[in-house]
């Protein structure tokens, strides 16, 4: 009976959610705003080799900071990283980073793939763009642009282990990838804006501009994180230049969406097959984990440059910060490991990759703007993320993602969905988790989209 009750509860809700939110939205036309410092300067729009190489006074300047770090208090007796991450651990990694991690190695690994320059809307906006190499001579083998976006704390370190599988031909395709790999605006070697209002639609626009000046006027999209907030806005602005969808971090979050999570943590078959109940609910668990892992959401929403200051001020804060969620959204569980397990997925010079490109571009500050920019009121009213994606797509689920959902419920966002996959393992940072399974989902997709189009030509 008070199943019932609830229920009947949730459809009042539900209805009233319904009709206070339904009608039609329309796709806003938004600008191409000058982002940059000089803004009533003509943008040029040459595209400008660049190699990442960091002057020895930075290293030196590491060095001594982390030479110079202070103590640290003691954790407490037998919390792991359930109090975030423990300094106990900390300090070997920054020694490791202080005297053994190679900043001359890992800078040429960072630098082995083609990357670029060019002055978009004002910014300067950094990207890889990695063609591929020895296609078969027996053979027709397509190449098909793949623009694949980040996320925070992430950057284009995250992708390093995915290049080649993606971009090497493969006898069972008959297409491998051309890479386009940005830099989001404010994240290691992009600029960032000088004045508010870039949120994740503007971003859209910025990486539209990209493809569209790299000569691509139809590409596929990939992205988790930020970069699948990114890549949705792009195709649901863009239609006609996404051929297709893939993301890691499918979401749907409006309040129809909610309403449909809470009938199925009390009733999942009406959500999910009997099956994946287990994967998806019930619901009170997947709560308890947001609360317990979004705090640093609101303050980076609400004031990005007091936690980017005090963050960037000193590397060992930057590691401390970043490292905590390479653990916990790699796996929750991890979080009652004393090490984190933070090298059950990655190796510790992996990790000190991706928290160099912050450090020695110092765009900590930058990078969580996006948080502000993308929550406010301003923003919100445009509704983007209300609007349907209409472009074919497909969702990978990974088990340990932070908010994952069932295909029924994202359908309400995504209409077109033609490839759902709950996969073996991984957590939030796909790529650079998991770089295998999630390359073979993007080739199952593409594939099945070649298909689609060769039946209907």
């Amino acid at each position: 009976m008070l199943k019932a009750a609830i229920f009947l509860t949730l459809i009042a809700a539900g209805i009233s959610i319904f009709f206070s939110s339904s009608g039609d939205l329309n796709i806003p036309t938004l600008p191409e705003t000058n982002w940059g410092s000089k803004k009533n300067e003509k943008e040029s729009t040459e595209i400008r080799p660049f190699k990442i190489d960091v002057s020895s006074s930075v290293i030196e300047d590491l060095k001594y900071r982390l030479s110079h770090r202070r103590s640290y208090v003691e954790p407490l007796e037998d919390v792991a990283w359930t109090y975030g991450i423990s300094s106990k651990y900390l300090n070997p990694v920054l020694d490791y980073w202080n005297n053994k991690y190679n900043w001359s190695e890992r800078q040429a690994l960072l630098n082995k793939y083609p990357q670029f320059v060019t002055n978009i809307q004002g910014l300067n906006i950094h990207f890889y763009h990695i063609k591929p190499t020895n296609l078969p001579k027996d053979r027709n083998v397509k190449v098909l642009p793949l623009m694949m976006i980040h996320g925070w704390p992430g950057s284009i370190v995250e992708f390093q282990k995915i290049i080649p599988l993606l971009t090497t031909p493969s006898p069972k395709y008959d297409f491998v990838f051309e890479l386009i790999l940005p830099s989001l605006p404010g994240y290691g070697f992009s600029e960032g804006a000088v004045r508010p209002g870039m949120g994740a639609a503007q971003v859209s626009v910025i990486f539209k501009n990209l493809m569209q000046r790299l000569g691509f006027e139809k590409f596929y999209l990939q992205g988790g994180d930020w970069g699948a907030v990114v890549a949705a806005n792009m195709a649901t602005l863009y239609p006609e230049k996404v051929i297709g969808l893939h993301s890691n971090m499918c979401s749907a979050n409006d309040m129809s969406n909610i309403f449909w999570s809470f009938v199925g943590s009390c009733f999942p078959s009406l959500i999910v097959e009997s099956e994946h109940y287990s994967k998806f609910y019930p619901f009170g668990e997947t709560l308890k984990n947001l609360i317990e892992e979004t705090g640093y959401f609101h303050i980076q929403a609400t004031k990005p440059d007091t936690i980017g200051l005090a963050v960037s001020s000193s590397p060992d804060a930057l590691a401390a910060y970043l490292l905590e969620k390479f653990s916990t959204w790699t796996n929750k569980a991890y979080k009652t490991r004393d090490d984190g397990a933070l090298l059950e997925k990655y190796t510790l010079d992996e990790l000190l990759d991706n928290i160099m490109v912050y450090w020695v571009t110092n765009s900590m500050t930058t990078s969580v703007r996006l948080y502000a920019e993308t929550m406010n009121t301003a923003y919100r009213a445009l509704k983007i993320e209300r609007l349907p994606v209409k472009v074919p797509t497909a969702c990978a689920i990974f088990p340990n993602e932070i908010l994952k959902m069932p295909k029924s419920v994202l359908k309400n966002r995504y209409p077109n969905i033609v490839q759902y996959n709950y996969m073996a393992r991984g957590g939030h940072f796909a790529a650079f988790e998991e770089p295998q399974l999630l390359a073979d989902d993007v080739f199952s997709f593409v594939k099945l989209m070649q298909h689609t189009q060769k039946e209907s030509q």
